[in-house]
């Protein structure tokens, strides 16, 4: 063989494998881009997957948070209620305490009504006289009674009476009144 030959053989050779290396080459560039393709597709869905994830912790702790203000408001609001309920009772007690120590002094049956004769707690007849000195006040029944005999009356907690304060001369005149009637009734 001549050179010649033994050239143009030996390039054929080459160009045949330039050829194959060109296709591999082209072959590998194609593999390449098909990878490039899936890891961009990989990209977008992780990327999708974490903002989902990201999407949805941030709605549990959305949830979260506005059930601790919930129930924080409510607690406050409870609280609220026990202080405006106490402070009523605190200003209703006040104004007892205050028109219980301010008596008033009655003079007669101004505003009381009148006392019957039938009436078991004064007895029969009591002279009228009698109670000019008293003075009358309102109270708060803190116990409750149930009355046992006639003339008695049943008292209820929170039940307001007006309560007869008799002087000490009229009470002791009523006592010596009423011992006088039963010694002379009975």
């Amino acid at each position: 063989m001549t050179d010649s030959a033994k050239k143009w053989k030996h390039r054929y050779s080459l160009i045949s494998h330039l050829a194959e290396i060109s296709i591999k080459l082209q072959h590998a560039e194609r593999k390449l881009n098909e990878l490039r393709s899936a890891l961009m597709a990989l990209g977008r869905e992780a990327i999708t997957a974490m903002l989902s994830v990201e999407d949805q912790q941030q709605r549990i702790a959305f949830r979260k948070l506005l059930t601790m203000v919930g129930a924080e408001k409510s607690y406050h609001q409870n609280i609220i209620a026990t202080l405006d309920e106490l402070h009523a009772e605190m200003i209703l007690e006040k104004q007892l305490n205050e028109s219980s120590s301010q008596s008033v002094t009655m003079q007669g049956d101004a505003d009381v009504p009148p006392v019957l004769d039938d009436t078991i707690s004064d007895g029969p007849d009591v002279p009228q006289d009698l109670h000019q000195n008293d003075s009358y006040f309102i109270a708060k029944v803190i116990h409750s009674f149930d009355a046992q005999a006639e003339g008695e009356l049943s008292l209820s907690v929170d039940d307001y009476v007006v309560v007869r304060q008799a002087s000490l001369v009229a009470t002791a005149s009523l006592h010596l009144y009423a011992s006088v009637v039963a010694l002379f009734l009975g």
